[in-house]
């Protein structure tokens, strides 16, 4: 009888054992498969985005010194949610000073629409030389869309006039005093006035008197979004040049018209019903057909939804070299025509190899 019971307890602790093996299988099968699951790649961000040009809206984010840049920049884009006030977002240009990866910019933008189920924005993406706050390394520009028409006329866009001295460390105020004239001007001619403008982002070679630059600019445009961008760390001239978009203040008989020569305007104005924005398209390496590809590049994309290289009114050009410049100014009017047009030489871009960068608004019916 003994050895019975004995036997019968091995059997019984022999049992538990195998159900316990059976029980845990499960469990470790799913925790293999955890460990060997792979991350989800962003998605691509479309290469030009169309919006109603009177629903428009426009949108500079705080700065922030919190954390290295991946915080920073989600911490932009919560901040940019709420000043879209619900608007889609369709274009943000990102200026990203410090050494920070500018492709991991692109990649938190695409998870972060991405994962609040909202349609994902176009980019433009420039390494700047600094931002007017010691430790921020990001601010984004934002183009959203809302439900109402707050352009009812149309928009004014007016490029950068930049006032230059070749003693790179002239101070930057009477320089941004000259910029901001020029400005006022076009804005005067396109029967526009300070009251009518959304947005003003200022590039400078130096940030060391930014608080004067400051006064300067909120004293003429209060209400507008303001942004102020240091363009390379070490410039080779003293720069100032304060670009703006405003509201056209009185309908115009064209769906676009000039301020200026229509060979060289000094602003666009644009009544069309809907204009195209274009990300950065960037030049991969520094030779006159490695320009010719990007510029090629650019008009497939305009192409693509829906219209052409003529139908660009307003070109941003980075370069990262006057002679790199030079070559832009020599193409473009190949591809693009004549828009209202910037060149401001930045620090750098996404490529190591690149040698310039554009990104166009367009006019589209």
């Amino acid at each position: 009888m003994r050895t019975v019971v004995r036997g019968t307890v091995i059997h019984v602790v022999a049992a538990v054992g195998v159900c316990a093996l059976i029980a845990a299988a499960p469990a470790q099968r799913k925790k293999k498969e955890e460990i060997t699951q792979t991350l989800q790649l962003p998605k691509e961000l479309p290469a030009a985005v169309a919006g109603e040009t009177r629903r428009l809206t426009f949108h500079t984010t705080p700065l922030s010194s919190k954390g290295l840049l991946s915080a920073q920049v989600r911490d932009a884009l919560k901040a940019l949610g709420h000043e879209a006030g619900g608007g889609t977002v369709l274009h943000i240009r990102a200026f990203v000073a410090g050494s920070g990866d500018l492709r991991r910019v692109r990649d938190l933008v695409s998870e972060h629409f991405g994962d609040h189920k909202q349609p994902l924005p176009a980019l433009s993406l420039v390494r700047a030389g600094g931002l007017p706050l010691e430790g921020a390394q990001v601010v984004l520009e934002a183009t959203a869309v809302g439900k109402k028409d707050v352009n009812p006329n149309g928009l004014v866009f007016v490029p950068g006039a930049a006032a230059t001295s070749d003693r790179p460390l002239d101070p930057v105020p009477p320089l941004a005093a000259r910029s901001l004239e020029q400005l006022r001007q076009a804005l005067k001619d396109a029967g526009s006035d300070a009251t009518d403008v959304l947005r003003v982002t200022c590039m400078v070679s130096s940030l060391d008197q930014i608080a004067e630059v400051r006064k300067l600019v909120e004293a003429e445009y209060p209400r507008a979004s303001l942004d102020y961008v240091q363009t390379q760390r070490a410039a080779v001239q003293a720069l100032a040049a304060c670009e703006a978009v405003a509201r056209l203040h009185s309908g115009i008989a064209k769906r676009v018209q000039w301020v200026g020569p229509e060979d060289a305007p000094r602003a666009a104005m644009v009544a069309a019903p809907h204009v195209v924005l274009t990300g950065t398209q960037v030049s991969y390496g520094y030779q006159d057909a490695d320009s010719r590809l990007a510029f090629e590049r650019l008009v497939k994309t305009l192409e693509g939804m829906g219209v052409s290289g003529r139908d660009a009114v307003y070109a941003r050009y980075y370069p990262l070299a006057e002679p790199i410049a030079a070559q832009v100014r020599k193409l473009r009017a190949g591809f693009l025509g004549s828009p209202a047009s910037s060149m401001i030489t930045v620090e750098g871009l996404a490529s190591m190899d690149a040698g310039f960068a554009a990104d166009v608004v367009a006019a589209k019916e």
